[in-house]
């Protein structure tokens, strides 16, 4: 969001919700339970990155379009997918078990959160949507996938079945326009762009914990290049 804001030349002020009370009670006076919420004017208000209302909404002359960036979309899925696999082998089974101090997930659930956001997204293009129940029901056909070769394993049918959609050239898949579990509707290319970004900032997190929490020394993990261009937050955690 805060890219395509300052990449389009659009003056903002942030607010971290967690930490700005102000905020917090702003959005409950409004009724606004997903985040992000972008307020214009005091009036209009866009709840979720949803281009097609942002742009109009904010006097953009731009249009979104990222049919020519598939290959780009490919290529760092599949950078992005084998580092995240690869991490997830330098773990035990134990250590999958374990709690990130960062919310209440253990290793397994962050590291297939990378890989089952991906493929949620993926399937949007026949699924229709992905939305919260959508989640729900991945977590659950997920349940036993529990060993680190059953996670690898997973995350590479993912990578393998991105990567072939992205190849298809099936543009009415591509430009399919679904909505999406944080609010508003994006093309199915949008969402998946999304979400790369979504998963690169979780491998990231991941990254920290493994070598500040566990004292693991990361081996042939991402480098700045497999990962340049994929926006994530500023703050890790």
């Amino acid at each position: 969001m805060e890219e395509f804001l300052t990449s389009n030349g659009v003056q903002y002020e942030h607010h971290d919700v967690p930490s700005d009370e102000a905020a917090r009670e702003d959005l409950k006076r409004r009724e606004i339970k997903s985040l992000p919420a972008t307020i214009i004017d005091d009036d209009v208000v866009i709840i979720g990155y949803y281009p097609k209302k942002l742009i109009p909404a904010l006097k953009l002359d731009i249009s979104v379009d990222l049919s020519g960036k598939t290959g780009w979309l490919s290529d760092k899925y599949a950078l992005m997918l084998k580092a995240a696999i690869r991490a997830a082998r330098q773990l035990s089974d134990a250590q999958l078990q374990e709690m990130v101090p960062w919310r209440e997930w253990t290793l397994r659930k962050t590291v297939m959160h990378i890989l089952s956001f991906p493929e949620l997204a993926l399937n949007s293009h026949t699924h229709g949507s992905m939305s919260t129940d959508d989640m729900k029901a991945s977590d659950e056909r997920l349940s036993t996938v529990t060993s680190v070769e059953e996670v690898a394993q997973y995350g590479d049918s993912v990578r393998q079945a991105i990567v072939k959609f992205l190849a298809s050239g099936d543009t009415q898949s591509f430009d399919r326009v679904v909505p999406a579990h944080y609010g508003g509707e994006v093309t199915v290319l949008e969402l998946l762009n999304i979400i790369l970004s979504h998963s690169t900032h979780h491998l990231k997190q991941l990254y920290w914990h493994m070598e500040t929490n566990l004292g693991v020394t990361l081996v042939d993990q991402a480098t700045e290049d497999d990962l340049e261009g994929i926006a994530t937050p500023s703050t890790l955690i």
